[in-house]
């Protein structure tokens, strides 16, 4: 078996120790740098100032920033706060913490975040060590629509319980709109946990050696999103495509708003009026009319705040109760996940407000059953080093439906339509674990195919800036290479000018077997395994339903393959990459 190539920054590249030697002696410093952590957190690091570690599991950046902010409040409550992603704390640290703040969001259907999964899978082990001396809170944000909500931090809250920590107050779950129940767990949690600690009221401020400053926050944000100007709206894809891809440009001006290659954009969407009028002319309502409790007009609210588009449990029982519709009760009522998928694949909520042969629904009604307008996160698709105060997106344009009414994508129609002069609502999300290697000479391995190839074109124009050495394979593909081939320009220069040191694509309609990015990936499993023994850094951008899973499968069967490794030592493997932040993902 090979061992796996670890990189550290306490071992020289040019060290002359075997690939054995190098992971040996990276994991024991590793685990020193760990204990060291801990303890000076709670002593000389921090002074006289009690420790209070904030950990986080975060896939779009709102649990980090959160967490940043319970820190912030924690230094004016006397403490001096260590925040950090739960993968990063070892698991044998982490047991001989004291106060521990855990603020976590939900991933897909339920799921651990990827920064969350690894320290999940080693305290959820039967031989997870005792916490009895540890005090904890947990705040989970989630998202009522989907299943699994808050599932994430309902996991953990009972896990820690279970090994014997003791909970100061009990778990909070936040939904889409979760500021304001963050601040107030926020406010609840600190005091309590100030008391624990034995801090009281004039000793708060007392802390000795102060901690280091939060970092500063953008002032733009989801409730006070960048007005920016859309420059460039241009369609990638061909005109025979299934598809129609487009990219975007917005002007930053002066705004300070700043972003890093890996970062997400998130859009403020509004609503397709076409949409808005067939909803009111439904259900007989006038738009015009300011509903009770509200401070604007019902068209008005429908069109920018809340979302009109997608079905949600709540107004599907409040149709079901109307109508009685054998068909809609059955997938409501039987608990048939699957059943209730299929019913609701490709119907939005005209459809199933068209259910009721004589709609009821008043404006109050129909508004109490809505959920509010949500931000749309993109992949950033440049590097800020290479766009002259721009952002790009790239973004596929949803469109379906039959000749009786086209369904429309609520914010990939809207830029591709509707926006014209009009400034566009963004904001930055940070995503610190999706970045290029720190190191300019580590190779970078990039599996994106279709719009999963956005962050990767930033990627490259932040390698070409940085004047990095390392190398650079990226595995593209789609549907047919005459049609949808997007960047093909742009990815042919990268490779000329030798930026991209190697491409392979996978265009899975243009011969009788379907090719995908995995089928490459596995075609050149040995080279693509001597990149990670070289300390290559593995991504993935793109589908995560069956793309990012298939992926993985073969990175798994790679590894075993041309590693000589068993099924098990294979994923070890892949762990081992996981933690040493050099296999992640950008998956939606």
């Amino acid at each position: 078996m090979t061992t796996p190539f670890v990189s550290s920054p306490f071992i020289p590249a040019d060290a002359p120790f075997s690939t054995d030697q190098r992971s040996w002696l990276a994991g024991f410093l590793a685990g020193m740098q760990t204990r060291l952590f801990a303890a000076g957190s709670d002593t000389a690091a921090t002074g006289s100032a009690p420790a209070l570690h904030v950990l986080y599991g975060s896939q779009t950046g709102n649990a980090e920033s959160v967490a940043e902010d319970a820190a912030s409040a924690a230094r004016a409550h006397g403490f001096a706060p260590v925040v950090c992603a739960l993968d990063d704390m070892d698991l044998e640290t982490f047991a001989a913490l004291g106060r521990v703040l855990v603020v976590t969001s939900t991933y897909g259907e339920g799921e651990m975040p990827d920064n969350a999964e690894l320290f999940w899978q080693a305290l959820s082990a039967a031989n997870a060590p005792r916490l009895e001396s540890m005090d904890f809170a947990v705040l989970a944000l989630g998202d009522s629509g989907y299943d699994g909500f808050c599932q994430a931090g309902k996991l953990l809250d009972m896990r820690l319980e279970q090994l014997g920590a003791t909970r100061i107050v009990p778990r909070v779950d936040c939904d889409v709109e979760f500021e304001e129940a963050a601040a107030a767990w926020i406010a609840e949690t600190l005091p309590l946990v100030a008391a624990v600690e034995g801090i009281h009221g004039d000793t708060a401020a007392a802390g000795g050696v102060a901690a280091a400053p939060a970092p500063a926050k953008s002032r733009w944000n989801r409730k006070n999103p960048y007005p920016a100007t859309l420059t460039v709206n241009r369609r990638l894809s061909g005109d025979d495509s299934g598809k129609e891809i487009r990219h975007y440009e917005f002007a930053l001006a002066d705004s300070g708003l700043d972003y890093e290659a890996g970062d997400a954009l998130n859009v403020v969407p509004v609503n397709d009026p076409a949409l808005v009028r067939s909803i009111l002319d439904r259900l007989g309502l006038d738009g015009d009319v300011v509903p009770d409790g509200h401070d604007d007009t019902l068209a008005h609210l429908l069109t920018h705040r809340y979302e009109i588009t997608a079905p949600n449990v709540d107004l599907l029982e409040a149709v079901e109760e109307r109508t009685g519709n054998e068909e809609l009760t059955y997938v409501l009522r039987h608990g048939d996940k699957t059943a209730l998928d299929e019913w609701l694949w490709g119907r939005d909520i005209l459809d199933v407000l068209s259910l009721e042969p004589t709609p009821s629904l008043t404006a109050g009604e129909l508004l109490a059953v809505l959920k509010p307008l949500q931000h749309r996160a993109y992949s950033i698709s440049s590097s800020p080093h290479a766009t002259d105060g721009s952002v790009h997106l790239t973004i596929a344009a949803v469109r379906y439906g039959d000749d009786d009414r086209e369904r429309r994508g609520v914010c990939s129609t809207y830029l591709a339509d509707r926006v014209g002069d009009v400034p566009v609502g963004i904001f930055v999300t940070r995503n610190k674990a999706f970045r290029v290697p720190a190191d300019d000479t580590a190779p970078m391995i990039m599996v994106g195919p279709g719009t999963g190839i956005a962050p990767f074109r930033g990627f490259l124009q932040e390698r070409r800036a940085r004047g990095a050495t390392g190398r650079n394979w990226l595995f593209f593909g789609d549907q047919r290479r005459s049609c949808d081939y997007i960047y093909e320009d742009e990815l042919t220069e990268f490779v000329d000018a030798g930026v991209l040191t190697r491409l392979d694509l996978a265009f899975s309609r243009d011969q009788a077997e379907k090719v995908y990015v995995q089928t490459r990936m596995k075609e050149n499993g040995a080279e693509l395994f001597a990149w990670l023994e070289d300390g290559g850094h593995f991504y993935i951008c793109g589908d995560a339903s069956r793309m990012a899973k298939d992926v993985d499968r073969a990175l798994h069967e790679i590894v075993a393959e041309h590693g000589g490794m068993s099924e098990e030592q294979a994923a070890e493997y892949v762990v081992a990459l996981k933690r040493d932040k050099r296999y992640v993902r950008d998956v939606y």
